[in-house]
């Protein structure tokens, strides 16, 4: 053996350490036991972040037990429900400044299954891209127990955003996503204007605007397994709305790329 090699293995990092989990809750008691589970059971490593906008059937509550149980899960509580891009933004500020190296963003309604995490954050720990998303809308992605209606409208309202904004991804209204951390860090926050699901469209837009590599991994997307779904015509009508919005401020020269300047 050759003197000054260390015949020892360098350890295996624990799946997930480095990454943490960002869950907007709004009455998912029924639903928030079992998904954190899974999210750390596929990535035993990461930090769990609970964002609850003051949930009336005691989901904020419940988080707070879980918490105690577990280290890995921390707890959010926020005054009012004031929409899912506001959530997401408080989560997201938490887990940058607590240090974590990727930030992935899901749902708490089993629509986004736990065992894609692992596939969802691989990219970036391999250094192949910057900001993944878990789509429906790829080769090997797909949706099960939508009607027909939401189905044109989630894939009419992707390609919609996709034309305009000049685009690559196909799936850009889903929110199951993996952010590396100084990518994230890199979109500023306070210009970001969509407060509903169209945040999905936005966010991926100034990442893009501001030279992210964004890729896509298939995932098979399930209709929520208890409650009642939050999307409205309001919600859909918001999204063209806020899409024009940001090509018309990038036709005049106010786009992400022009305000980072």
């Amino acid at each position: 053996m050759t003197e000054g090699n260390d015949p020892t293995p360098m350890p295996t990092p624990t799946p997930g350490t480095g990454a943490w989990v960002v869950l907007p809750t709004y009455n998912e008691a029924e639903n928030l036991p079992g998904i954190a589970a899974a999210i750390l059971e596929a990535l035993p490593g990461a930090t769990l972040l609970v964002v609850d906008d003051s949930s009336p059937d005691g989901t904020g509550t419940l988080a707070e037990e879980l918490g105690a149980a577990d280290p890995r899960i921390r707890v959010r509580h926020r005054t009012a429900k004031q929409g899912l891009g506001k959530a997401y933004l408080d989560g997201f500020g938490v887990a940058l400044d607590d240090g974590a190296t990727i930030v992935v963003q899901m749902d708490a309604d089993w629509s986004h299954d736990p065992a894609s995490l692992p596939a969802l954050i691989a990219p970036i720990e391999g250094d192949e891209a910057d900001l993944v998303i878990g789509s429906r809308y790829t080769k090997g992605g797909r949706v099960e127990d939508w009607g027909i209606a939401r189905r044109v409208i989630s894939r009419g309202g992707s390609l919609f955003a996709k034309i305009v904004l000049s685009l690559r991804p196909n799936d850009l209204t889903g929110g199951f996503k993996a952010w590396r951390a100084s990518t994230l860090r890199a979109v500023p926050f306070d210009g970001v204007r969509a407060g509903g699901y169209v945040f999905q469209i936005e966010m991926t837009y100034r990442a893009s605007r501001l030279g992210a590599r964004v890729a896509e991994v298939p995932i098979t997307f399930k209709d929520r397994r208890v409650g009642q779904s939050k999307m409205s015509r309001r919600i859909v009508v918001e999204a063209l709305f806020v899409v024009m919005g940001l090509r018309w401020d990038e036709i005049r020269g106010r786009g992400p790329v022009s305000a980072a300047r």
